[in-house]
């Protein structure tokens, strides 16, 4: 490939990935929808059927699934560089304002009163996942077994089952049902590639942690977000759950109530919501904290695609594995359509917030302008409005 050629891909993609972490309100699923109309649909540079089989591998791995997506992409386009390029300028700008956000916190005492415009980015958001559902669907569900693949993960996740347990059910489908790809042992690689590999770095991450001596606040903050970029599975939000054992319980660097700021400031920030982790590097150790933080969390994810991202495409070509990636991709739509109930349920309780996915809806589905400007437009109606916020 033509060097200039390769170098203007990659600047195209740091470009788009910026725009994202700058705009992109609503957490994995609205960054997935955002990649999807980017991505697919407006520069087509892979096929549906493409992005969906990334979208189904990065649900198998450890990490931010919007994150790993951003860094799969930018192998595909510009190769190691383009992984590098893609991934940083996706965290960059939501860690550089998450770490300001903590200087203004530790400085004034609280966090600045912006709900007034999330309360409106919060229902075009939801438009956006909608429209992404809905092409991804009719993609992924193309017969009787993948709508029932996609049904049963659709009502597990509405019954509060975790989404590693609906994803590896799915897999699991897709490894038996005659309605899928049965697989036979054979000599090459399969799924277990993809699976294995990752998750044996995260106990190696956990005995490094646990061996560790104790010493410089900034080597222990490395050490604990490694292992949590390690083991992350899930929604962004478990990362809670991992700083109040540790950080708060354990080592006693935060309090409580700058525990629950820190995950204010993850609501009220755009792009990958473990930049909270600078937000807590910054209380813990200051500028060096939040910098060593972010890099420790987000390290992971980079070596996870690095390594899985030759498999997926001979995960599709093989028929014995192709059926346990048709199963999660299905399953990876109906987990965004569970997210999607789940994020309309609490903030549709008003007029003014009906009003602003009306108009949404309409520029998603109708208009298809691009979601930067759904997400601007959603945040001035919500404000003209008058929509109550709800955390």
């Amino acid at each position: 490939m033509d060097r200039t050629f390769r170098d203007s891909e990659i600047l195209e993609v740091g470009r788009l990935f910026f725009r994202l972490g700058v705009a992109g309100f609503g957490g994995p699923a609205a960054h997935i929808a955002w990649m999807e109309e980017e991505i697919v649909r407006r520069r087509q540079w892979i096929s549906r059927e493409e992005f969906l089989d990334l979208v189904a591998v990065t649900n198998l791995i450890p990490g931010p699934n919007s994150t790993e997506m951003a860094i799969h992409i930018g192998y595909l386009r510009g190769g190691l560089p383009g992984a590098i390029v893609a991934g940083l300028a996706f965290i960059v700008p939501a860690v550089a304002l998450t770490t300001a956000l903590a200087w203004g916190y530790v400085r004034y005492g609280q966090l600045p009163a912006v709900e007034p415009y999330l309360a409106g980015i919060q229902p075009a958001v939801i438009a956006v996942i909608a429209g992404a559902v809905w092409r991804l669907g009719r993609v992924a569900v193309i017969g009787p077994w993948s709508a029932v693949v996609a049904a049963a993960c659709f009502a597990a996740s509405l019954a509060g089952i975790g989404e590693l347990p609906i994803l590896g059910g799915a897999a699991l489908a897709g490894f038996l049902l005659p309605g899928g790809r049965l697989l036979a042992h054979s000599g090459e690689q399969g799924i277990s590639a993809v699976v294995v590999s990752p998750f044996a770095l995260g106990p190696a991450a956990v005995a490094v942690v646990g061996s560790g001596v104790a010493g410089a606040s900034l080597w222990q903050l490395s050490l604990f977000f490694l292992k949590v970029g390690a083991v992350l599975y899930g929604s962004g939000y478990v990362l809670v759950a991992f700083i109040e054992t540790g950080l708060v319980q354990e080592y006693g660097w935060l309090t409580a109530t700058e525990l629950i700021d820190a995950v204010a400031c993850g609501q009220i920030t755009p792009g990958p919501v473990l930049s909270t982790s600078a937000f807590v590097g910054y209380l813990v150790a200051g500028p060096s904290g939040a910098l060593v933080s972010a890099a420790s969390i987000f390290f992971p994810s980079f070596v996870f695609v690095a390594i899985v991202r030759r498999w997926v495409s001979r995960l599709r070509s093989n028929p014995r594995t192709a059926g346990v990636l048709d199963a999660v991709r299905s399953a990876a739509v109906a987990l965004m359509g569970g997210v999607l109930l789940q994020l309309g349920q609490p903030l549709l309780g008003s007029a003014a917030a009906w009003g602003v996915l009306g108009a949404a809806g309409l520029a998603v589905f109708r208009w298809r302008i691009q979601p930067l400007w759904i997400v601007i437009g959603g945040a001035i109606l919500g404000r003209i409005l008058g929509v109550p916020w709800s955390a």
